[in-house]
């Protein structure tokens, strides 16, 4: 590279404390000024390589800010609050998930619509009091432009049976419309171009109750880095509706040992809204 394109030692520790600045760090020296654009140059380089080495990765899902993500604030008895990285996208009045779904419209806003066969927008009953969310589509939904049909899919199902309830009661949509190559986790950019659109689905639906599935719609949602397991079963507030976090049927599929602990979450989403699981025969079937 040449070395007269290269921005000013300074100018890159500037950026460097910008970057702390973000991650809420606001002192790096206690014992001495911070260098100056006068500073000697050779000084300032090193101290800005320095920084570089001892500078943490920057996370790929929204991190809140360390007292609301340590100490939810309890908004009602047994209810947790956190807030959204988007709540500032507003209900919208009169919004209809037709509308949404025409705003959306043949979406090129991200780079994973490039490589896509469906949008995946969401299907179920649009008054729905329960409404599921997941991380994106995979190779079935991609195909066939329907959330959850395939393996995972398919035990979702079994899922909202065990709870009394068909797909056409419930809500289901994802965090991101299109498939991610190889289903890899959508990254920041993707979740940030597609959430405002699910947040206007949950607006417009509006139902009683929302079921994150897995860690990447909870984490996102939620504005979270926390695993999953240190949180799912919980209730929180979210956008007037209360939300819970659960592990992805896809998770069960490699880990039937959890569904149990799925099942224990389901049924205080059934308790909430006054659900009772049918009742089965005397043979068990």
């Amino acid at each position: 590279m040449d070395p007269a394109s290269s921005p000013p030692a300074t100018e890159k520790l500037e950026n460097w404390l910008h970057y702390y600045e973000d991650l809420g760090i606001r002192s790096f020296f206690r014992d001495r000024q911070p260098l100056s654009a006068a500073a000697d140059a050779s000084a300032a380089e090193a101290a800005t390589e320095e920084m570089a080495l001892k500078a943490p990765r920057k996370p790929a899902l929204p991190i809140m800010p360390k007292e609301a993500s340590e100490q939810p604030v309890a908004a009602t008895p047994g209810m947790a609050h956190a807030p959204s990285l988007f709540e500032s996208v507003e209900r919208i009045a009169g919004d209809t998930l037709e509308i949404v779904s025409g705003d959306l419209g043949d979406c090129t806003r991200c780079k994973l619509h490039r490589h896509r066969n469906k949008i995946v927008f969401g299907s179920g009953n649009p008054r729905a009091e329960l409404m599921f969310v997941g991380e994106g589509p995979g190779h079935d939904e991609d195909l066939q432009g329907l959330p959850f049909v395939g393996r995972a899919g398919q035990l979702l199902t079994q899922m909202i049976e065990a709870m009394g309830l068909s797909r056409k009661d419930v809500y289901i949509a994802n965090v991101v419309k299109c498939r991610p190559p190889e289903n890899r986790a959508p990254e920041k950019d993707e979740v940030a171009s597609c959430v405002p659109f699910l947040l206007r689905q949950i607006g417009a639906t509006n139902p009683r109750a929302i079921v994150a599935l897995g860690s990447i719609a909870a984490q996102n949602l939620l504005s979270t880095n926390k695993g999953i397991s240190r949180f799912r079963g919980e209730w929180f507030d979210f956008r007037g509706s209360r939300l819970m976090a659960t592990y992805h049927p896809a998770y069960l599929l490699r880990n039937p040992r959890a569904k149990p602990e799925v099942w224990s979450d389901l049924k205080k989403v059934m308790k909430y809204l006054g659900l009772t699981p049918p009742v089965r025969g005397k043979s068990g079937s």
